[in-house]
């Protein structure tokens, strides 16, 4: 049978599990071709930022050399909290210059992960739930099959292996959604943590540069 018999032969409860399968495809492999671009890029802009900023001759020079390479703006949130100046009369402003810092940085780099984790629990739900999506079209499926031939006659063999065999793809099809988005969400934790590092040995680097004394008041 093929695809658009299938289609026309089933049920609302099928037809609405195979949309639900073909959408957490489409919506996994846009995350995927979009992390694919995102990471790399990231990686490479981060280290060129890092290497630019510590390389500047003067605070004011540092921020705007890691700009010019900071495209994902992960590193620029760091330096400005940490330039920033506490108002006077807040909260914000009470305590020690290092615990100052260490607020300003922690929020900043919450900000920044949070760029970088971005679609990671997308991922993760489509990689957990579609095999059970699948599971759930293969039952249904074999149960209309098994209706329709219980309401046609004589059951034989030949005609239950047709549509018991079709409704079994829909188990595949959950398995070929889930695959790709469980490997992907594997590979891109990876690369986000390796990220991750860099960005909070920065923002300590920075913390101990400024809370010694040498904070930079540009940017």
């Amino acid at each position: 049978m093929s695809g658009w018999a299938w289609w026309a032969s089933t049920d609302a409860v099928g037809r609405a599990v195979a949309l639900l399968l073909l959408g957490m495809s489409v919506a996994s492999w846009v995350l995927i071709l979009w992390k694919l671009w995102l990471l790399p890029r990231a990686a490479r802009d981060l280290q060129r930022a890092v290497a630019a900023f510590w390389q500047a001759p003067s605070p004011e020079q540092a921020r705007d050399a890691a700009a010019a390479f900071d495209r994902e703006a992960l590193l620029l949130p760091l330096i400005d909290a940490a330039q920033a100046q506490a108002r006077a009369g807040t909260l914000a402003a009470a305590g020690p210059l290092a615990l100052r810092l260490t607020r300003g940085l922690r929020e900043a780099l919450h900000a920044a992960l949070a760029t970088l984790q971005r679609g990671q629990v997308a991922l993760a739900t489509v990689g957990a739930t579609a095999p059970f999506v699948g599971l759930l079209g293969t039952v249904w499926g074999i149960h209309h099959a098994l209706t329709e031939l219980a309401q046609g006659g004589a059951v034989t063999i030949e005609r239950i292996a047709g549509p018991v065999g079709e409704a079994l793809v829909m188990t595949a099809a959950g398995l070929a959604v889930a695959i790709p988005a469980v490997l992907a969400y594997n590979a891109f934790g990876r690369r986000t943590a390796a990220l991750e590092a860099v960005l909070e040995g920065f923002a300590h680097d920075l913390r101990e540069l400024l809370a010694a004394g040498e904070a930079p008041h540009g940017g």
